[in-house]
């Protein structure tokens, strides 16, 4: 990078011309910062796709995945790259037209999906809803292992509370595309049904989502 003359740099590219003048793996070259010997960020940045695949593939990838069996790829810059992605399914929840309102599932699906979809591990998504259904606020739940997610009901209940909500609706994500509800999340729907109404909230749904669609989870 250092034979580049400065102006035809990534960065000095970005800055003078925006970053739709650059490549892929430019735009994750200035994310890694540096390569390594005889590699610079830009190399490094096409390799780092490549290994997994293409960019929606990568996107997809834990940090501490990402860390591991590419040379030059450590812990901390992994954790940009993860930062990143998160940092662009959060925008596009925010985003989202027309979705401000939970009206039934299908609304409660369509908020959750950015922060769902695109994922390798079970995640759990909780909005939060004035009493008219208005999102206040999407935030992730947890963050599971690849085969389970945990609701944890009390810890759910009391962050509705405090971010001021009379409703909300819980969303999880299953990584293998099977839109069946398990035990466990029938269980969950049941407990959170109970909870809420325990302390006086009103429970809107729960459901799973996919990558290619999405499902009610009844109690059970």
């Amino acid at each position: 990078m250092r034979e580049v003359p400065a102006r035809d740099r990534p960065r000095e590219r970005l800055l003078d011309r925006g970053t739709e003048a650059l490549s892929d793996r430019e735009l994750l070259g200035l994310l890694l910062g540096a390569g390594l010997a005889g590699q610079d960020a830009v190399e490094l940045a096409g390799r780092l796709i490549a290994r997994h695949g293409g960019l929606h593939a990568l996107s997809r990838v834990p940090a501490h995945e990402l860390a591991v069996g590419l040379p030059g790829v450590g812990p901390a810059k992994a954790a940009r790259v993860a930062a990143a992605f998160e940092l662009g399914r959060r925008v596009a929840v925010q985003q989202a037209p027309g979705l401000r309102r939970i009206s039934g599932s299908a609304d409660l699906a369509a908020v959750a999906s950015p922060l769902l979809r695109g994922l390798r591990h079970e995640r759990a998504v909780l909005v939060t809803c004035d009493g008219a259904g208005v999102v206040l606020r999407t935030s992730v739940l947890t963050d599971g292992a690849s085969d389970r997610t945990l609701v944890p009901v009390r810890d759910t209940l009391a962050r509705v509370l405090a971010l001021g909500g009379t409703a909300f609706g819980v969303a999880h994500n299953h990584p293998t595309g099977r839109l069946t509800p398990s035990d466990a999340d029938r269980l969950a729907t049941s407990r959170l049904t109970a909870g809420a109404e325990a302390v006086g909230l009103r429970f809107l749904d729960h459901v799973v989502v996919t990558d290619e669609g999405w499902r009610r989870i009844p109690p059970g």
